[in-house]
């Protein structure tokens, strides 16, 4: 197999020497994977793989009109080279006028790490997570579990020039408790295992399940509800892949003003909440630049390589940004503003241990699962609670209650909050898969709705 340079540089060549296109885009993302997964207090598998992608973009400009053909291959014999980028250029020659259509990228020189060695991982990075586990499989409670480490690194390249890479760490540990009956779930994200919260992840599971000693059925209804950290970021992220400015232009999202135009400026709550995404946060950092095998109402194939900054979404409880690749920007006269791979919101100060002192009577939701779309016009989510809805009374966490299935809107969400904890680095259980860095504050809403009780153990 030969280097990811290699292989960008061949395809490049190759599209050259074909003809059959104006300009060509080549992306390579090599992956080393580690896992590690526990079951009923004993490690049971561990592995490591590696793998490549490599995308070949062709496009073909005829006036005023740009063609795209985008093909992706895990092959990793360098001989396939050849036949992807005849199939991208077959593609892009047949392929529609693109929407999106705007001149490509260019830059000088490639960055000093271009050639640099590909950093990798293994399953020894879990050391003292394991070591940790080993400790809690002495306990009473039974744990699940599965962690992962992924370092991603991505080549982009333009037959104009343009040369980008970066290496995307990525990381996750998630423990789930069992014990009499009950079950609780907690999960953190890392970037390169230096400081994983075992031990106080353990004690935090050994706390819900003392909470599941007594238990309280509860029917459907509205709730005050404190959302921790997890929670918030399952829905606003959800709400942030609904955040792109063409769709409301045209009238087909939640983000739409009623009678034309967007809800950009429109106030949603006197809480001080910014949402916003920054590939620089810190212990959060993603990939500085556009990298994208295809077009999205929120990124374009033909922004491949800008720069990614600071977008606020919502700026002090206000809707202050939608998503806007450079020709939507263009066509509707605004600023590109392109998401990061990461999102964060501010604007609370209360700690979560307070914030339950100053409940008379709620609930404490502490994940969501199997989120879904009721309806886009509105935003409306449904999904189902489960691991831990827990009972406040005057103040105190006093039992466990069943699970429900709820039916509620982000933005409304926010427009009800009453009180914003702290903002702390979390792990969104119903999107941990796509979308491990986030930072959020805890949220107190006076009523939640759990639309019916769920079965669901």
């Amino acid at each position: 197999m030969i280097g990811a340079q290699q292989v960008v540089e061949r395809a490049l060549a190759e599209a050259s020497r074909l003809g059959g296109a104006d300009e060509t885009i080549v992306l390579v993302t090599d992956r080393a994977d580690a896992s590690l997964r526990w079951a009923g207090n004993s490690m049971t598998t561990n592995g490591e793989s590696r793998s490549r992608n490599t995308t070949v973009v062709s496009i073909v400009r005829r006036g005023s009109e740009s063609h795209v053909g985008s093909v992706r291959s895990s092959e990793v014999d360098p001989a396939t080279i050849a036949a992807l980028v005849a199939s991208s250029q077959e593609a892009a020659r047949s392929a529609p006028a693109a929407r999106d259509g705007a001149p490509l990228l260019s830059s000088g020189d490639a960055p000093p790490d271009w050639d640099a060695p590909l950093p990798v991982t293994g399953a020894d990075v879990f050391g003292s997570v394991a070591d940790g586990l080993v400790r809690g499989f002495r306990g009473r409670a039974q744990l699940y579990g599965y962690a992962r480490h992924i370092l991603e690194t991505t080549f982009v390249a333009t037959s104009g020039g343009l040369r980008r890479r970066f290496t995307q760490p990525t990381g996750s540990v998630e423990i789930n408790a069992k014990r009499d009956g009950a079950s609780a779930w907690v999960g953190v994200s890392t970037p390169d295992y230096v400081e994983v919260p075992v031990d106080s992840m353990l004690d935090e599971l050994e706390t819900r399940l003392g909470w599941a000693r007594r238990t309280v059925e509860l029917p459907a209804g509205r709730y005050e509800t404190i959302l921790p950290p997890s929670t918030v970021a399952d829905l606003m992220i959800y709400m942030s892949w609904a955040m792109d400015g063409r769709g409301a232009q045209e009238g087909r999202t939640v983000f739409s003003a009623p009678g034309g135009g967007t809800r950009v400026g429109e106030k949603l709550t006197d809480l001080p909440l910014t949402l916003y995404s920054d590939p620089f946060a810190e212990g959060l950092a993603c990939t500085p630049f556009v990298a994208t095998a295809t077009s999205s109402a929120r990124v374009s194939v033909f922004d491949n390589g800008m720069d990614i900054n600071r977008v606020d979404w919502i700026s002090d409880g206000a809707i202050n940004a939608l998503a806007y690749p450079r020709a939507a920007a263009a066509e509707f006269d605004t600023v590109p503003s392109v998401p990061a791979d990461n999102l964060l919101m501010t604007g609370g100060e209360a700690g979560l241990a307070d914030m339950i002192a100053r409940t008379e009577r709620g609930l404490l939701l502490s994940t969501l699962w199997y989120i879904r779309t009721v309806d886009p016009a509105v935003l409306l989510l449904t999904g189902l609670t489960r691991d831990g809805v827990y009972l406040i009374e005057d103040g105190e966490v006093t039992a466990a209650v069943n699970n429900f299935r709820f039916n509620e809107s982000p933005l409304d969400v926010l427009r009800r909050a009453t009180e914003a904890g702290v903002s702390e680095a979390t792990l969104p259980r119903e999107w941990g898969d796509w979308a491990t860095r986030a930072a959020m504050p805890t949220l107190r809403i006076p009523d939640f709705h759990m639309s019916s009780v769920s079965q669901a153990q």
